[in-house]
Protein backbone atom coordinates (compact mmCIF):
# COMPACT_ATOMS: atom_id res chain seq x y z
CA UNK A 1 0.00 0.00 0.00
CA UNK A 2 1.78 4.21 -0.75
CA UNK A 3 2.03 7.63 -0.13
CA UNK A 4 3.67 11.25 -1.10
CA UNK A 5 3.87 14.53 -2.21
CA UNK A 6 3.93 19.08 -4.60
CA UNK A 7 4.67 26.17 -2.92
CA UNK A 8 5.48 25.80 -0.17
CA UNK A 9 3.55 25.46 3.60
CA UNK A 10 5.59 24.33 6.69
CA UNK A 11 4.11 21.92 8.94
CA UNK A 12 4.17 22.02 12.83
CA UNK A 13 5.13 18.15 11.98
CA UNK A 14 9.05 19.28 11.36
CA UNK A 15 10.87 19.67 14.85
CA UNK A 16 14.43 19.92 12.78
CA UNK A 17 15.45 23.01 11.32
CA UNK A 18 14.98 23.72 7.97
CA UNK A 19 15.33 26.20 4.76
CA UNK A 20 13.44 24.57 2.22
CA UNK A 21 10.04 23.00 2.02
CA UNK A 22 9.18 19.01 0.91
CA UNK A 23 6.43 18.68 -1.88
CA UNK A 24 4.15 17.35 1.09
CA UNK A 25 4.29 20.69 2.65
CA UNK A 26 6.76 19.20 5.19
CA UNK A 27 10.00 21.06 6.02
CA UNK A 28 13.24 18.59 5.22
CA UNK A 29 16.54 19.56 6.87
CA UNK A 30 19.08 21.69 5.50
CA UNK A 31 21.67 18.61 5.98
CA UNK A 32 19.20 15.88 5.71
CA UNK A 33 21.31 12.96 6.06
CA UNK A 34 23.12 9.79 4.90
CA UNK A 35 21.31 7.27 2.43
CA UNK A 36 21.14 3.67 4.20
CA UNK A 37 23.66 0.87 2.59
CA UNK A 38 23.65 -2.82 2.29
CA UNK A 39 21.77 -5.07 4.29
CA UNK A 40 19.41 -3.62 7.34
CA UNK A 41 17.03 -5.14 9.68
CA UNK A 42 14.04 -3.07 11.25
CA UNK A 43 12.90 -4.39 14.59
CA UNK A 44 9.27 -5.26 15.20
CA UNK A 45 7.68 -2.53 17.46
CA UNK A 46 6.06 -4.08 21.25
CA UNK A 47 2.67 -4.81 21.61
CA UNK A 48 1.89 -4.23 17.58
CA UNK A 49 -0.70 -6.93 17.35
CA UNK A 50 -4.28 -6.86 18.20
CA UNK A 51 -5.59 -8.93 20.48
CA UNK A 52 -7.84 -11.00 17.70
CA UNK A 53 -7.03 -13.72 15.55
CA UNK A 54 -8.71 -12.32 12.65
CA UNK A 55 -5.92 -11.95 9.16
CA UNK A 56 -5.40 -8.35 9.72
CA UNK A 57 -3.79 -5.95 7.55
CA UNK A 58 -2.11 -2.66 8.75
CA UNK A 59 -1.60 -0.13 5.98
CA UNK A 60 -1.38 3.76 5.13
CA UNK A 61 0.86 4.71 8.30
CA UNK A 62 1.21 8.53 8.51
CA UNK A 63 3.18 10.46 11.20
CA UNK A 64 1.40 13.45 12.53
CA UNK A 65 1.91 15.73 15.52
CA UNK A 66 4.04 13.25 17.41
CA UNK A 67 2.15 9.98 16.58
CA UNK A 68 2.09 7.16 14.09
CA UNK A 69 -1.60 7.25 12.03
CA UNK A 70 -2.31 3.60 10.26
CA UNK A 71 -5.52 1.94 9.10
CA UNK A 72 -6.06 -1.62 11.04
CA UNK A 73 -8.84 -3.38 8.26
CA UNK A 74 -9.82 -7.23 8.60
CA UNK A 75 -8.90 -8.68 5.49
CA UNK A 76 -12.30 -10.49 4.66
CA UNK A 77 -15.18 -9.85 2.54
CA UNK A 78 -16.18 -6.57 2.91
CA UNK A 79 -12.69 -5.71 4.74
CA UNK A 80 -13.56 -3.59 7.93
CA UNK A 81 -11.25 -1.03 8.43
CA UNK A 82 -10.48 1.30 11.54
CA UNK A 83 -7.83 4.11 11.86
CA UNK A 84 -5.65 3.77 15.06
CA UNK A 85 -3.14 5.87 16.57
CA UNK A 86 0.49 4.90 17.78
CA UNK A 87 2.44 6.87 19.88
CA UNK A 88 5.93 5.56 20.92
CA UNK A 89 7.24 3.68 22.79
CA UNK A 90 4.16 1.67 23.09
CA UNK A 91 0.86 3.24 23.59
CA UNK A 92 -1.73 2.49 20.97
CA UNK A 93 -5.42 4.07 20.63
CA UNK A 94 -8.37 3.54 17.90
CA UNK A 95 -9.23 7.19 17.23
CA UNK A 96 -11.80 6.15 14.21
CA UNK A 97 -14.06 3.10 13.97
CA UNK A 98 -15.49 2.09 10.78
CA UNK A 99 -13.09 4.23 8.78
CA UNK A 100 -13.37 1.82 5.70
CA UNK A 101 -10.09 3.18 5.00
CA UNK A 102 -6.48 2.05 3.41
CA UNK A 103 -4.15 4.61 2.71
CA UNK A 104 -3.97 7.77 5.00
CA UNK A 105 -1.92 11.01 4.22
CA UNK A 106 -1.86 14.71 5.28
CA UNK A 107 -3.84 17.22 2.76
CA UNK A 108 -1.69 20.57 1.82
CA UNK A 109 -3.00 21.99 5.00
CA UNK A 110 -2.29 19.10 7.21
CA UNK A 111 -5.41 17.51 7.61
CA UNK A 112 -5.76 13.97 7.60
CA UNK A 113 -7.13 12.66 4.31
CA UNK A 114 -7.81 8.53 3.25
CA UNK A 115 -8.64 6.44 0.88
CA UNK A 116 -11.73 4.59 1.32
CA UNK A 117 -12.72 1.02 -0.12
CA UNK A 118 -15.98 1.28 1.62
CA UNK A 119 -17.69 4.22 0.11
CA UNK A 120 -15.03 4.14 -3.04
CA UNK A 121 -13.72 7.50 -2.68
CA UNK A 122 -11.00 9.82 -1.40
CA UNK A 123 -12.35 11.71 2.06
CA UNK A 124 -11.04 14.29 4.21
CA UNK A 125 -11.36 12.87 8.23
CA UNK A 126 -12.39 14.73 10.88
CA UNK A 127 -11.33 12.68 14.04
CA UNK A 128 -12.77 15.00 16.62
CA UNK A 129 -16.00 14.65 14.92
CA UNK A 130 -15.50 11.15 13.67
CA UNK A 131 -16.94 12.06 10.21
CA UNK A 132 -15.82 11.99 6.76
CA UNK A 133 -16.02 13.82 3.88
CA UNK A 134 -15.23 13.03 0.31
CA UNK A 135 -13.19 14.83 -1.49
CA UNK A 136 -13.25 12.49 -4.86
CA UNK A 137 -16.22 10.04 -5.08
CA UNK A 138 -16.64 9.22 -8.76
CA UNK A 139 -15.05 8.93 -12.59
CA UNK A 140 -17.36 9.27 -15.72
CA UNK A 141 -20.60 8.45 -13.71
CA UNK A 142 -19.36 5.61 -11.71
CA UNK A 143 -17.79 4.52 -8.75
CA UNK A 144 -13.99 3.74 -8.14
CA UNK A 145 -13.22 0.46 -8.01
CA UNK A 146 -11.33 0.67 -4.26
CA UNK A 147 -8.93 3.86 -4.18
CA UNK A 148 -5.66 2.65 -2.03
CA UNK A 149 -2.68 4.79 -1.55
CA UNK A 150 -2.59 8.98 -2.37
CA UNK A 151 -0.66 11.98 -2.20
CA UNK A 152 -1.21 15.27 -2.08
CA UNK A 153 0.78 18.13 -3.68
CA UNK A 154 1.49 21.52 -1.76
CA UNK A 155 -0.55 23.39 -4.40
CA UNK A 156 -3.38 20.74 -3.41
CA UNK A 157 -3.09 18.48 -6.18
CA UNK A 158 -4.37 14.74 -5.35
CA UNK A 159 -2.97 11.90 -6.62
CA UNK A 160 -4.14 8.60 -6.17
CA UNK A 161 -4.13 4.50 -7.21
CA UNK A 162 -7.00 2.65 -7.87
CA UNK A 163 -6.67 -0.97 -8.07
CA UNK A 164 -9.41 -3.71 -7.95
CA UNK A 165 -8.22 -5.24 -4.29
CA UNK A 166 -11.25 -4.56 -2.35
CA UNK A 167 -13.15 -3.65 -5.22
CA UNK A 168 -15.92 -6.28 -3.41
CA UNK A 169 -16.43 -4.02 -0.61
CA UNK A 170 -18.98 -2.24 -2.12
CA UNK A 171 -20.67 -1.89 -5.58
CA UNK A 172 -19.39 -0.31 -8.54
CA UNK A 173 -16.24 0.17 -9.64
CA UNK A 174 -14.35 1.26 -13.19
CA UNK A 175 -13.44 -0.43 -16.20
CA UNK A 176 -10.03 -0.17 -15.64
CA UNK A 177 -7.36 0.42 -12.81
CA UNK A 178 -5.89 3.36 -12.72
CA UNK A 179 -3.74 6.80 -11.70
CA UNK A 180 -5.62 9.88 -11.07
CA UNK A 181 -5.03 12.83 -10.49
CA UNK A 182 -7.79 15.26 -9.24
CA UNK A 183 -7.54 19.25 -9.13
CA UNK A 184 -9.78 21.53 -8.54
CA UNK A 185 -12.73 19.75 -9.18
CA UNK A 186 -11.17 17.97 -11.98
CA UNK A 187 -10.12 14.23 -12.21
CA UNK A 188 -8.06 13.00 -14.63
CA UNK A 189 -6.30 9.53 -15.16
CA UNK A 190 -2.47 9.95 -15.39
CA UNK A 191 -1.75 6.32 -16.26
CA UNK A 192 -4.23 3.16 -17.21
CA UNK A 193 -2.18 0.80 -18.25
CA UNK A 194 -0.45 -0.08 -15.13
CA UNK A 195 -2.20 -3.62 -13.13
CA UNK A 196 -3.66 -2.76 -9.90
CA UNK A 197 -1.44 0.32 -9.18
CA UNK A 198 -0.56 0.63 -5.48
CA UNK A 199 2.08 2.38 -3.36
CA UNK A 200 2.32 6.32 -4.57
CA UNK A 201 4.81 9.13 -3.77
CA UNK A 202 6.44 12.78 -4.74
CA UNK A 203 9.90 13.28 -4.48
CA UNK A 204 10.84 16.11 -1.93
CA UNK A 205 10.83 19.05 -4.56
CA UNK A 206 7.70 17.66 -5.96
CA UNK A 207 9.24 17.00 -9.45
CA UNK A 208 8.71 13.19 -9.75
CA UNK A 209 5.40 10.94 -8.91
CA UNK A 210 6.20 7.55 -8.52
CA UNK A 211 3.43 4.70 -8.39
CA UNK A 212 4.77 0.69 -7.79
CA UNK A 213 2.20 -1.42 -10.09
CA UNK A 214 1.82 -4.48 -12.59
CA UNK A 215 2.72 -5.15 -16.27
CA UNK A 216 2.56 -7.40 -18.44
CA UNK A 217 6.57 -8.76 -17.61
CA UNK A 218 5.83 -8.06 -13.50
CA UNK A 219 6.25 -4.95 -11.60
CA UNK A 220 7.66 -2.08 -11.67
CA UNK A 221 8.89 1.36 -9.63
CA UNK A 222 7.41 3.47 -12.61
CA UNK A 223 8.79 7.47 -12.20
CA UNK A 224 6.19 10.43 -13.92
CA UNK A 225 7.61 13.76 -14.56
CA UNK A 226 5.81 16.83 -12.99
CA UNK A 227 5.99 19.96 -14.81
CA UNK A 228 3.66 22.77 -13.73
CA UNK A 229 1.87 20.45 -11.90
CA UNK A 230 0.87 18.03 -14.39
CA UNK A 231 2.48 14.41 -15.14
CA UNK A 232 4.15 13.26 -18.19
CA UNK A 233 4.39 9.94 -19.58
CA UNK A 234 6.11 7.46 -17.10
CA UNK A 235 9.21 5.51 -17.62
CA UNK A 236 10.40 2.21 -15.40
CA UNK A 237 12.47 3.15 -13.32
CA UNK A 238 12.71 -0.30 -11.63
CA UNK A 239 11.80 -3.85 -11.30
CA UNK A 240 10.02 -4.76 -8.15
CA UNK A 241 9.06 -7.71 -6.48
CA UNK A 242 4.87 -7.21 -5.08
CA UNK A 243 5.12 -4.07 -4.64
CA UNK A 244 2.90 -2.15 -2.49
CA UNK A 245 3.39 1.02 -0.53
CA UNK A 246 5.88 3.77 -1.21
CA UNK A 247 7.91 6.44 1.06
CA UNK A 248 10.83 9.13 0.13
CA UNK A 249 13.47 10.30 1.48
CA UNK A 250 15.03 13.62 2.02
CA UNK A 251 17.64 13.56 -0.17
CA UNK A 252 15.00 11.95 -3.02
CA UNK A 253 15.15 7.93 -2.63
CA UNK A 254 12.47 5.62 -2.81
CA UNK A 255 11.48 3.05 -0.40
CA UNK A 256 9.30 0.19 -1.62
CA UNK A 257 7.67 -2.24 0.44
CA UNK A 258 7.82 -5.21 -1.36
CA UNK A 259 5.20 -7.26 0.36
CA UNK A 260 6.24 -11.28 0.11
CA UNK A 261 9.61 -10.81 -0.16
CA UNK A 262 9.45 -9.54 3.33
CA UNK A 263 11.60 -6.47 2.37
CA UNK A 264 11.72 -2.68 1.77
CA UNK A 265 14.35 -2.27 -0.99
CA UNK A 266 15.59 1.69 -1.10
CA UNK A 267 16.24 2.68 -4.38
CA UNK A 268 18.46 6.14 -6.02
CA UNK A 269 16.57 8.07 -8.13
CA UNK A 270 18.51 6.80 -10.79
CA UNK A 271 17.03 3.39 -10.16
CA UNK A 272 20.32 2.30 -7.99
CA UNK A 273 19.53 -0.57 -5.43
CA UNK A 274 21.21 1.60 -2.25
CA UNK A 275 19.80 -0.99 0.78
CA UNK A 276 17.66 -3.45 1.63
CA UNK A 277 15.45 -3.44 5.32
CA UNK A 278 14.29 -7.08 6.10
CA UNK A 279 11.12 -8.10 8.03
CA UNK A 280 9.71 -10.79 9.44
CA UNK A 281 6.35 -10.79 7.80
CA UNK A 282 4.37 -9.93 4.98
CA UNK A 283 4.64 -5.48 4.48
CA UNK A 284 2.41 -3.33 3.28
CA UNK A 285 3.79 0.32 3.37
CA UNK A 286 5.99 2.64 4.87
CA UNK A 287 6.66 6.23 6.54
CA UNK A 288 9.24 8.43 8.09
CA UNK A 289 8.79 9.76 11.36
CA UNK A 290 10.15 10.46 14.82
CA UNK A 291 11.29 13.72 16.89
CA UNK A 292 13.16 14.17 13.72
CA UNK A 293 12.08 12.12 11.08
CA UNK A 294 14.62 9.74 10.79
CA UNK A 295 12.51 6.60 11.76
CA UNK A 296 11.07 4.54 9.27
CA UNK A 297 7.98 3.04 9.97
CA UNK A 298 6.78 -0.40 8.67
CA UNK A 299 3.85 -1.40 8.16
CA UNK A 300 2.48 -5.21 7.51
CA UNK A 301 0.83 -8.35 8.77
CA UNK A 302 -0.96 -6.95 12.01
CA UNK A 303 2.49 -5.85 12.87
CA UNK A 304 4.35 -2.81 13.02
CA UNK A 305 8.49 -2.31 12.90
CA UNK A 306 10.82 0.41 13.31
CA UNK A 307 14.50 1.28 12.49
CA UNK A 308 16.25 4.74 12.74
CA UNK A 309 18.10 5.52 10.09
CA UNK A 310 20.51 8.60 9.10
CA UNK A 311 18.10 10.18 6.83
CA UNK A 312 15.37 12.23 7.51
CA UNK A 313 12.10 11.83 5.38
CA UNK A 314 8.23 12.47 4.86
CA UNK A 315 6.26 11.32 6.69
CA UNK A 316 3.49 9.46 4.34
Amino acid sequence: MPLHRLTLALLALCSAPAVHASAQHVACPTDPGVAPRGELTAARVAAATPGDAQDRLYEGPVWRDGALYLSDFVHNGTFPSRIRRFTPPDRWETVLEDSGSNGLALDHEGALIAATHDRKQVARVDLARGTRTALVSTFDGAPFNSPNDLVMAADGTLYFTDPDYQRKAAPGGQPLTRVYRHHDGTTTVVDDTLRNPNGIALSPEGGTLYVAGGTADGDVLRAYPVTAGIPGPGRDLARISGGDGLAVDCLGNVYVTEHGAHRVRVFSPAGDVLATIRVDANITNAAFGGAERRTLFLTGAASLWSIDLDVAGLPY
